[in-house]
């Protein structure tokens, strides 16, 4: 039997020490690691609620139009770009209150005793702010593309814009942190959002030529995309006027703070230079997919190319009561500029939101009485309505596509006065004798009264 080890016993002196190496009684044992600044400040306190508060006054407010662009990829992307009006100056809020932060707990003293310089310290407070609201807007704008998926009908996502908008925000609390250690005023992160939201939509909007250029927060319109080196030209705009305003303010020799100003005067000029060639067009957008099965052929832009079979399912009932109708355009055209001679306007699908709601159309009755209506033409001279050409409009437009809207203002018309009465019994017998004609004789009769229509000519209108 093997003897217990008595404490007397000798101890071979080579043997490691059977302490754990995090014993505190231990004098060999290395010191506990302390957590970096950085990681503390990122975890904990101010800086995940400021990234927070981005992504949830950003979701709502995506969340609030979300008629408007799902469904959309260009709409998406115009959407999240201008919602840095609203972003941005929360970012420089968020950054500035962070910079009053020793200055509201009266522990400014008590920092410049520590060892570390002032723009270590500078950045351990300042870069996870700058972080987490740049996260928090791209994430939320992640989230918008990925509830557009489901929807699209065609194009593809517009991602250019997002890494010049998220390194603005990072500049903007990187900023707004500078100018927190500066002003000594509670109000300065309030005051500094105020400021900031006017002053983006002065640039943004209609402002000068040269501040356009430079502003984040551009509007644009849907379909515009950037050129391939403006979102990094304005990441280095931004981005160097924050980091030249954290240098001049911290580093130890200000000097470094022309190296990140220098390139962001440089960028800046770049951008202002290309004026307005910084946006460009879609191409996609100059693009038609058509059914030719029908006549007049349906053809919508390329960038909602799903939305086709609907739409011909919606002017299915029209093109069905055309068919052997001469004198009609070609095609219902969806494009930009103006049309050819052998088109007619394809009523609006865009903007999102009115005719069309995530991929679907709202509602089909009305928009195929909005076709019938391109066909008689917009573009004749007032004169020419004539009371005979109204009625011949009335009467084919109920034919070709009755609507609910137009049977409530009948039935409003019968409730009314002896003049409206009267109107009324005449429109109806104009509509009765369309429809109660053989279909050779309506045939000729249309064909007829499309050819006055498209001359503009009231004297041509077949009589009913």
């Amino acid at each position: 039997m093997t003897r217990a080890a008595h404490p007397t016993d000798t101890v071979d002196p080579t043997d490691p020490k059977p302490t754990h190496p995090t014993d505190p009684t231990d004098p060999t044992a290395a010191p506990a690691r302390a957590p970096h600044p950085l990681r503390a400040e990122a975890l904990r306190g101010f800086a995940p609620w400021a990234g927070a508060a981005v992504l949830l006054s950003f979701g709502a407010m995506l969340a609030g139009t979300a008629d408007r662009w799902q469904g959309g990829w260009a709409e998406t992307a115009t959407e999240t770009h201008t919602a840095m009006l609203i972003t941005l100056p929360l970012a420089a809020a968020a950054g500035c209150w962070q910079g009053g932060r020793e200055r509201r707990r009266r522990t400014e003293e008590l920092w410049r005793t520590t060892v570390r310089p002032p723009l270590a310290r500078l950045l351990a407070a300042a870069l996870p702010v700058a972080l987490w609201v740049a996260a928090g807007y791209l994430v939320t704008a992640a989230l918008a593309l990925l509830a557009t998926w489901p929807y699209a009908q065609g194009d593809h996502p517009h991602p250019a814009l997002l890494p010049g908008d998220t390194v603005a925000m990072a500049a903007g609390a990187l900023a707004g942190h500078v100018l927190g250690r500066t002003v000594p005023t509670r109000l300065a992160a309030p005051l500094l959002a105020m400021a900031g939201y006017v002053g983006l939509g002065v640039l943004s909007a209609d402002g000068p030529d040269v501040g356009r250029p430079l502003s984040p927060a551009t509007s644009l319109a849907v379909g515009e995309l950037p050129v391939w080196w403006q979102p990094w030209a304005m990441a280095v705009w931004t981005g160097g006027l924050a980091c030249a305003a954290a240098l001049a303010y911290a580093a130890r020799s200000r000097v470094t703070a022309l190296l990140p100003l220098a390139a962001a005067l440089a960028a800046g000029a770049l951008l202002v230079q290309a004026g307005d060639g910084l946006w460009h067009t879609d191409p996609l957008a100059r693009r038609q997919v058509c059914d030719t099965s029908t006549t007049p052929a349906v053809c919508v832009n390329a960038r909602y190319a799903g939305m086709l079979p609907q739409v011909g399912d919606a002017l299915s009932g029209v093109t069905g009561k055309l068919a052997g109708v001469r004198n009609l355009p070609a095609r219902w055209a969806d494009h930009d500029g103006a049309l050819r001679a052998d088109e007619a306007r394809l009523p609006a699908i865009t903007p999102l939101g009115w005719s069309a709601v995530r991929g679907r159309l709202t509602d089909p009755e009305q928009f195929a009485w909005e076709a019938v209506a391109a066909l008689e033409g917009d573009d004749c001279p007032e004169r020419t309505l004539t009371a005979r050409v109204l009625g011949a409009d009335d009467a084919v437009e109920h034919y070709l596509a009755p609507t609910r809207v137009r049977k409530a203002l009948d039935e409003d018309d019968a409730r009314g006065d002896r003049t409206r009465r009267a109107e009324l019994r005449e429109r109806r017998a104009l509509r009765a004798r369309l429809a109660g004609m053989a279909e050779d004789e309506r045939r000729d009769w249309l064909s007829a009264y499309f050819a006055a229509r498209a001359a503009c000519d009231p004297k041509g209108v077949p009589a009913l």
